[in-house]
């Protein structure tokens, strides 16, 4: 299971009325699921020995607001997980639940809103309530040396929560998959790095490619060491 960061949002958060609403009928429907802001996966060490923060979008229905820990109950996990496994970034198995034996290592899991959305698609207003904690959040690993945004939207609110340490406007820093960008954090220099999310359905249509999804933190470990 996850160490809780103290930046995650509490499990009835008001902040953004579509998204309690969502919550409220998902708790009434599926009692036995999390349906709650899914916090952080840190490292059973804790944030101070996690040098890569990686943002996602927001929990699936069925993924993370489920079982809880982000990116956990869909294919989405199947592929980064096993990626980070790959690169050094987490050890044991990935079994899709919170109490398999899966360790992150150097590395934190965080999404850019932590409620489900309808349709998986959260509007501006949820994204901007919410990044409060995603600024709280990267704060809270003083050794963060790089920062993996999966997904436009999770580069833009990430980019953003950087704002005042950054160099360039967050406008500057184009979405292309596979840059890695130098910026700065609370911290000191950061290597911000875009990919692809790694959902089923840019995977299914070609946009990404299990070895394109992989040469990302290939490059990132090539960079960080």
């Amino acid at each position: 299971m996850s160490a809780s960061v103290v930046a995650d949002p509490g499990r009835n958060c008001p902040l953004c009325p579509r998204l309690v609403a969502f919550r409220e009928e998902a708790r009434a429907r599926e009692p036995g699921w999390f349906n709650a802001p899914v916090p952080s996966f840190v490292p059973g060490s804790g944030p101070r020995s996690a040098r890569v923060l990686i943002v996602g979008l927001a929990p699936g229905l069925r993924g993370a607001n489920r079982t809880g820990r982000p990116f956990t109950g869909d294919y989405a996990g199947d592929l980064l997980y096993d990626t980070l496994i790959s690169y050094g970034f987490a050890t044991g198995k990935f079994e899709a639940r919170p109490d398999d034996s899966l360790t992150l290592i150097d590395a934190a899991v965080t999404n850019a809103v932590r409620c489900v959305p309808p349709e998986n698609k959260p509007i501006g207003a949820e994204i901007g309530n919410c990044r409060q904690f995603l600024e709280t959040t990267i704060s809270s690993f003083p050794n963060l040396a790089a920062i993996v945004a999966l997904g436009r939207i999770a580069h833009e609110s990430a980019l953003r929560a950087l704002k005042p340490h950054l160099p360039l406007a967050p406008s500057a820093y184009r979405f292309v998959h596979g840059a890695i960008h130098e910026v700065a954090g609370p911290s000191g220099p950061l290597l911000f790095t875009d990919s692809y999310h790694c959902s089923r359905y840019n995977t299914n249509t070609g946009r990404l490619t299990p070895e394109m999804f992989r040469s990302v933190f290939s490059a990132l470990r090539e960079r960080i060491g």
